[in-house]
């Protein structure tokens, strides 16, 4: 008789081969895919540059707006190194450059995560995207249009015998943290509408927390605004209050649909998987 050998087992050394390979395969993949990545943003970063003469030109325009009142001695954009202008500009592009490829990146991370997500799961996260980008660029915006109120207002605390020199560096971070920070805050709300289509929390559930939504709303708007700003706070955080409750009632829609859907399959003798009951 021939003799024949047992089949090898998923704990055999050609397995433990086959996952590594499939391991190295995936890493190799995604070393290309963050090259690719960052030679867009590299690539965004150039283009830039070119442009951040009318970038400074928009960021400095509330100080030139204080100066108009107070005078062109009162308050000037210092630039406290040798280096600092190209600092300066050199952070503004990497910026813009970040966002002028996000479709590049963006492509390169779903291209990266999608062969592992299932066809229902891709539709969520194309939704998800599809409102949460707009979100958050609607929230740069409104920190935009919030930030030259800011900068005038706080320029009025300064005593008339001293002058208001606003460092480049920080000046820049200020800004620019100030429209991340509400764009995320604009995007919040999707997360609980996420949350809501993944089952984990009910519309019902997020509109009962409407009294602690507000107060977080209200602080995150003092935080983010001056205190003395009542408009420009008031503003923040009424709209952070209408997202919520717009999330809030979009749950309840998809809780309502997903109760139809339900009913529908019982009456029909079916469970949640397809298959008789």
């Amino acid at each position: 008789m021939v003799a024949i050998d047992p089949p090898r087992t998923a704990k055999g050394p050609g397995a433990r081969r086959a996952k590594a390979m499939s391991l190295a395969g995936h890493l190799l993949e995604l070393k290309k895919r963050l090259m690719i990545s960052a030679a867009a943003v590299v690539v965004g970063m150039v283009v830039a540059f070119a442009i951040t003469e009318p970038i400074i030109d928009l960021l400095t325009e509330p100080i030139r707006a204080v100066a108009a009142v107070r005078g062109d001695d009162f308050a000037l954009l210092n630039f406290e190194t040798v280096t600092s202008g190209f600092d300066l500009r050199l952070r503004i592009a990497f910026a813009i450059g970040i966002l002028l490829s996000a479709p590049v990146w963006l492509w390169q991370v779903w291209a990266f995560v999608m062969p592992a997500l299932t066809r229902s799961e891709v539709r969520r996260t194309i939704a998800f995207l599809g409102a949460a980008i707009p979100l958050f660029f609607a929230g740069c915006y409104v920190g935009w249009l919030t930030m030259p109120h800011i900068v005038e207002l706080m320029a009025q605390f300064v005593p008339e015998q001293g002058a208001q020199f606003y460092t480049a560096s920080y000046y820049y971070d200020f800004t620019f943290k100030l429209l991340i920070v509400v764009g995320i805050a604009f995007v919040l709300p999707v997360f609980l509408v996420a949350l809501n289509v993944a089952g984990i929390v009910s519309g019902r559930a997020i509109l009962r927390s409407w009294r602690i939504a507000v107060l977080v709303s209200v602080i995150f708007a003092a935080i983010a605004t001056p205190a003395a700003d009542v408009a420009s706070m008031a503003m923040l955080s009424g709209i952070l209050i209408v997202l919520f409750f717009a999330a809030g009632l979009l749950s309840m829609l998809f809780d309502r649909r997903r109760t139809k859907r339900q009913d529908a399959a019982l009456s029909a003798g079916i469970d949640l998987g397809g298959t008789p009951l």
